[in-house]
């Protein structure tokens, strides 16, 4: 894996999707070095759904992930003080 992760950190929820996706085919990459291998398997896996559908739930995973670094991309707001009779 040439390319190196520097932050989690993005400035929009899109960006921040876009690293879910990378992070999530670097996973694959990462366990499953073979670049002829990942090849050769993926007409198999791009036509089961479950393995679409498996695939979208890590990159959901992996947004959660950037999210939360991101503190989902809200700037912390002041607590209102709650006045009590």
């Amino acid at each position: 894996m040439a390319e190196q992760l520097e932050s989690l950190l993005t400035k929009t929820p899109e960006e921040g999707f876009q690293l879910a996706v990378k992070l999530a085919q670097k996973g694959v990459e990462v366990t499953q070095p073979s670049a002829a291998i990942r090849k050769r398997l993926r007409p198999i896996y791009s036509e089961n759904a479950n393995s679409l559908i498996h695939a979208s739930e890590v990159i959901a995973i992996q947004f959660q992930t950037v999210a939360a670094a991101n503190n989902y991309w809200k700037k912390s707001k002041p607590k209102k003080k709650h006045n009590r009779k």
